[in-house]
């Protein structure tokens, strides 16, 4: 069995976690985050071992350039990476970005495949050279930590490829990156051409080779495995495989088969495995982004047995049919833990053992909604209490608060919604119709705060099984090129529709303010 938390083992054998949730995850469209959720993936990604954070684009927006900064003060041990495409203007903007860093890191690229020099950025080979020297030499005037990476590696010519490596290696790069930009290479390919640069490049002992591999065809995992057993030792990844496309590779599984298959693969990593879980449902949360039920290691049915079978082997010793023990990855096998008559006390402990720190104020609201949700309910899971102070922390300052909502529904129209608003502390009370009553709810919220906002999604998914599940509802709203999120859960579905929608409300109200970030390519 694994063990359930960081590993150590020979120092050669260290591979170091580069987590790029905030920057390429980002770039999966609607996947935005404000500033302060992604300051709460940073905080998370910093406690459970990451060991480089690429925190943004800086020069993509102000937003960008403001989330790299502010990143870049809160973290305590990670590196704090910023992306710089091979110019000066980049490379500097991402420099500034990353003062405040303890130990800043400037990933620079440029693509070296045909297909990209022709057709994206339409330079001679020659002319790429230069720039790969050019750029690295201009980041390393900024920082001793110097990542660069030829931009769609797997596609790109391997004499070309070596000598572009030995030139940023040359500049200063002490990081090489070599990624599948389109997820297009095979395990024993990318195997090959890790080792074909090991040995043709004749430089290469000073720097760490990493993999960044993407999704495309199902293979980001095993691919990265795969430049692990052929040498790197930096593993780019993102929570939950979040980004472009079909996404990256994804960091619990990488880290958890170094863990699992330790006996062909002595690698190893210092990420806490007990946070896998926590992290995982805070990228879902802040980018509405569900879990797939079956997802390796953090999925909901990861640790389920239903089958008759598997269940009396289950019962007889776990280990028949699970090669990794849920505690080790953060997941709690127990279904029912708290009811009604539990204490503050119980309370705060089960939410500190879900990874959960909340203050006073916090906790004592947390509370009465988990009182109030434990009388509705039949079974209180960890999951509709982890849905419950997900609602809580979100909520923060805000302008417009729900105050009541009555709905009448059914198959006789028109549905109506009967909704108190309180808004900059004066509650006001409005009876609105709609086709259907989520319409008819929504439609009250506008008429009591008139708003051009689009109402781009809106989802619905059960947080545990039964019919007194708590809803947990998503909308994402979008106003002049703004885009935010807004998340609540309850048992009735639309009274957490309501919430949802008045949550992404107040996070425009904040945002309208501030230039929404770009989503480029790199």
């Amino acid at each position: 069995m694994t063990k359930t938390t960081k590993q150590t083992g020979a120092k050669s054998d260290r591979i170091y976690i580069f987590d790029t949730t905030l920057r390429d995850g980002e770039q999966s469209p609607g996947a935005s985050m404000t500033l302060e959720e992604k300051l709460q993936v940073s905080e998370v990604l910093d406690t459970m071992g990451v060991d480089v954070i690429e925190a943004g684009f800086p020069i993509a927006s102000n937003g960008d350039f403001e989330s790299v900064s502010e990143v870049a003060k809160l973290v305590k041990n990670a590196q704090v990476c910023g992306l710089a495409r091979a110019g000066a203007k980049d490379i500097d903007r991402a420099a500034d970005a990353l003062k405040h860093a303890k130990n800043p890191r400037i990933h620079t690229f440029i693509s070296t495949s045909p297909v990209h020099m022709k057709h994206k950025l339409q330079m001679e080979p020659e002319d790429v050279m230069e720039a790969v020297a050019a750029s690295v030499t201009r980041a390393r005037d900024h920082t001793d930590n110097v990542e660069w990476s030829p931009e769609d590696a797997t596609r790109t010519d391997h004499d070309f490829l070596c000598a572009t490596v030995e030139t940023a290696i040359r500049a200063g790069a002490t990081t090489i990156n070599i990624p599948d930009t389109v997820g297009y290479t095979m395990p024993q390919e990318y195997f090959e051409m890790i080792t074909m640069l090991r040995e043709r490049v004749p430089n290469i002992d000073k720097a760490i080779i990493s993999t960044h591999c993407h999704n495309d065809l199902g293979l980001a995992v095993a691919n990265s495995l795969a430049g692990v057993r052929a040498g790197a030792r930096q593993i780019e990844c993102t929570i939950n495989g979040l980004g472009e496309r079909a996404g990256n590779a994804a960091l619990e599984e990488i880290v958890m088969a170094l863990n699992v298959r330790n006996d062909l693969m002595p690698q190893w990593s210092q990420i806490e495995t007990q946070m896998l879980s926590r992290a995982s449902k805070l990228v879902s949360s802040v980018t509405a982004f569900p879990v797939q039920y079956n997802k390796a290691i953090v999925g909901q049915n990861a640790f389920a047995h239903e089958s008759g079978i598997h269940q009396d082997g289950m019962l007889k010793n776990n280990q028949t049919y699970e090669i990794m023990t849920p505690e080790s990855v953060g997941i709690s096998q127990t279904s029912l833990v708290m009811g009604k008559h539990s204490g503050r006390h119980a309370f705060r402990d089960k939410i500190n053992n879900l990874g959960y720190q909340l203050g006073d104020n916090q906790l004592q609201e947390a509370f009465v909604r988990f009182k109030e949700l434990a009388d509705r309910k039949k079974h209180v899971f960890d999951d509709d209490i982890i849905a419950l102070i997900d609602d809580e922390v979100a909520k923060g300052i805000d302008r417009i608060k729900l105050v009541s909502l009555r709905v009448l529904a059914g198959s006789h129209g028109p549905q109506a919604a009967t909704l108190k608003l309180d808004i900059d502390g004066k509650e006001t009370e409005v009876e609105s119709t709609g086709d259907g009553p989520v319409d008819a709810t929504f439609n009250a919220i506008k008429a009591l705060f008139p708003h051009e906002a689009d109402l781009q999604l809106y989802q619905v998914h059960a947080v545990t099984q039964g019919t007194d599940a708590q809803a947990e509802v998503s909308v994402r709203l979008e106003e002049s090129g703004k885009t935010v999120i807004g998340r609540a859960a309850d048992t009735d579905t639309m009274v957490a529709s309501a919430r949802a929608y008045i949550s992404a409300l107040n996070k425009l109200l904040i945002k309208r303010e501030k230039q929404a970030p770009d989503s480029l390519t790199a």
